[in-house]
């Protein structure tokens, strides 16, 4: 088999604001199915989404919480969006979810599921720390956005959508901070680590399945690359 594509899964498609999305979950499965038949591998890492602000939202109404237990709550919600991933894999995928990434593991099954690990950062993090363990040098960052912006288009109707930009520009637009439950592009704790290595991180729309595929095709696909 060839090199893993690490592919980071936002919770939002996972489960949006109307519940796990069974459809984007099913055809997702289907898709990658498909390229595992020609010895592709997948090592997904599930983010937390809506379920994490959801539980930091509620715990933060009952009681003054600091940014590290607002990072375990995310944590565990990752965790939980991650057994689903592993269960609808679970024919093809490796037995259990990673929440380690600091040792390799013995893996011969063509998906392996991850979520998150430590607190001070995103699974995005998470993503760049497995594309390192695992000598991979690209990250498929899967959302709800089909482009980086050069500004936040919810708020500038002027914003425009970017191609392709480098990891100096990128940063300038993400900010260095760390903030539990916060909705950027690239954790900017990630985005640190991922220019330090030279990874490239593509960003794309996770509902646009097609898209998906074209770019595991090589074919032209919609999105902006970080490199």
């Amino acid at each position: 088999m060839g090199k893993p594509i690490v592919i980071s899964v936002g919770g939002s498609l996972i489960v949006p604001a109307a519940g796990v999305d069974y459809l984007f979950l099913k055809g997702f499965r289907e898709l990658l199915l498909q390229f595992t038949k020609h010895r592709f591998r997948f090592f997904i890492i599930a983010g937390g989404g809506k379920t994490c602000r959801d539980y930091q939202k509620a715990a933060q109404k009952v009681v003054k919480l600091d940014q590290e237990d607002l990072d375990w709550l995310g944590i565990h919600a990752t965790h939980l969006n991650g057994h689903l991933l592993r269960t609808i894999f679970h024919d093809i995928a490796y037995p259990k979810v990673l929440t380690h990434y600091s040792e390799k593991e013995e893996i011969s099954q063509p998906i392996v599921i991850a979520a998150g690990w430590k607190p001070g950062h995103s699974t995005d993090y998470d993503a760049v720390s497995f594309a390192k363990l695992y000598g991979c040098d690209t990250v498929l960052n899967l959302s709800d956005i089909r482009f980086v912006y050069d500004k936040d288009p919810d708020k500038f109707a002027d914003a425009r959508p970017l191609r392709k930009i480098n990891w100096p520009a990128f940063r300038k637009i993400v900010g260095e901070a760390w903030d539990p439950g916060s909705n950027t592009p690239f954790d900017p704790v990630a985005s640190k680590l991922a220019a330090q290595l030279g990874l490239k991180v593509v960003v794309m729309s996770g509902r646009d399945l097609k898209n998906l595929e074209n770019y595991l095709l090589g074919k032209p696909f919609k999105g902006t690359i970080i490199s």
